[in-house]
């Protein structure tokens, strides 16, 4: 165990220090969307096509992964969803709720971890999931958010724009792009090569932090819209769910789905269970505040599942290793 957490205290230590910068506002809480621009359209994307790049195609296009992780996000979502409606959630608090339980922090955090933990082979599972919950999840999510009270026109609209983002955001291409790299074989000039390599180096250490000034953003400026307590119930009920049913969810259907035959590798169930005990992706924070959901719950779902991950995710690799 102590050896287990000697690798997973630097990737979270990264985060309270990213927290606490922007808390203290040594890091200005302006400077932050700067500061995960260059993640997501820079370091990570690098970082994805470097992993893409070098991995068997095969594993990249793994039907076994895919279609177990995406069971399982379906029933994440239909879930959580189901639970938290009440008469002070409706559809769109819900499906960002289910959202923020079925998406792990996979991008920032995920990948370079588990190849930490488990070896390079680890990031052709991981980037599948990425896929699963780029592409589906996140999609499935904010158009259900549209049911709130939206009439058809509405419903449409956001379905576009969940596409649309889908084909904006640069980490399915940059996995793309490696896909084909790595089918081809192609080998980019010296040059170019090491400058994706300055960026993918960077995206880890970078990411990190950033995820936690974008929880210490997302709290300040909970505190400026004075935003009302929320009852534990609203929130850490799907914290909980997120790091305890969510892997045990993905265990246990792809154990079923290995004894039914299914070709899916004990190494590769491993990764996905282990990606599900992630925490919480924090861009969702951002797609909550952009289509008007309670940005607060979301916020305090991803904070308390950060903090909390540091000890449920260390306990789920020590049992599954």
């Amino acid at each position: 165990m102590l050896q287990i957490l000697t690798v997973t205290f630097p990737f979270f230590a990264l985060v309270l220090a990213g927290y606490v910068a922007a808390r203290r506002r040594m890091l200005p809480i302006e400077a932050i969307p700067g500061l995960n621009g260059f993640v997501l359209y820079f370091a990570l994307p690098c970082m994805l096509y470097r992993f893409g790049a070098s991995t068997p195609l095969a594993q990249l296009l793994d039907p076994a992964v895919f279609f177990t992780y995406l069971l399982c996000a379906l029933v994440m979502v239909g879930f959580v969803v189901a639970a938290s409606m009440n008469r002070r959630i409706g559809w769109n608090d819900a499906a960002f709720g289910a959202l923020v339980a079925a998406f792990p922090n996979t991008g920032f955090m995920g990948v370079p971890l588990l190849v930490a933990l488990l070896g390079a082979p680890a990031a052709g599972p991981a980037i599948v999931t990425i896929v699963v919950d780029l592409v589906i999840t996140s999609s499935l999510c904010i158009a259900l958010s549209r049911l709130d009270g939206a009439d058809e026109h509405g419903f449409r609209t956001a379905t576009k724009n969940a596409l649309r983002g889908v084909l904006v955001n640069p980490m399915p291409w940059a996995i793309l792009l490696g896909a084909v790299a790595s089918a081809v074989r192609l080998e980019l000039p010296v040059p170019v090569m090491q400058t994706v390599g300055l960026l993918a180096d960077a995206a880890s250490p970078v990411a990190l932090f950033t995820i936690g000034a974008v929880l210490a953003r997302s709290q300040i400026l909970a505190a400026r819209d004075a935003h009302a307590p929320l009852p534990l119930r609203d929130y850490l009920p799907v914290a909980v769910v997120k790091l305890v049913l969510h892997p045990l969810l993905v265990l246990l259907v792809g154990a079923a789905a290995i004894k039914l035959g299914v070709p899916l590798s004990q190494y590769a169930l491993m990764v996905i269970v282990l990606v599900a005990a992630l925490p919480s992706a924090s861009n969702v924070a951002l797609l909550a505040e952009r289509f008007g959901a309670d940005n607060g719950r979301i916020a305090r779902i991803i904070l308390v599942s950060t903090a909390a991950a540091f000890f449920t995710f260390s306990g789920a690799v020590a049992l599954l290793r």
